[in-house]
């Protein structure tokens, strides 16, 4: 397997998994700072913009948790 076909893999594999699964929990810091501010302005439709993009972030992650234990062993990096 070349170099380039197992970096072409990597967002199948696990440590691609877990990379992107990080990737989205440091969202959720980004959807308490929205929440906080449409709270302090009493910003109604801004509370809104957060609570839905959070309930994105939880769903990709829940989307990600999916194929990681769908992955199991059969891992794409270890050959």
């Amino acid at each position: 397997m070349s170099a380039l076909s197992k970096a072409k893999g990597f967002k199948k594999s696990k440590s691609g998994l877990y990379v992107s699964m990080a990737t989205s929990a440091f969202g959720v810091i980004g959807v308490v700072k929205q929440i906080k501010k449409a709270r302090t302005d009493n910003d109604t439709l801004r509370l809104l913009d957060a609570v839905v993009t959070g309930a994105a972030v939880v769903t990709n992650l829940a989307i990600l948790y999916r194929e990681l234990k769908r992955l199991g062993d059969d891992d794409v990096l270890l050959g």
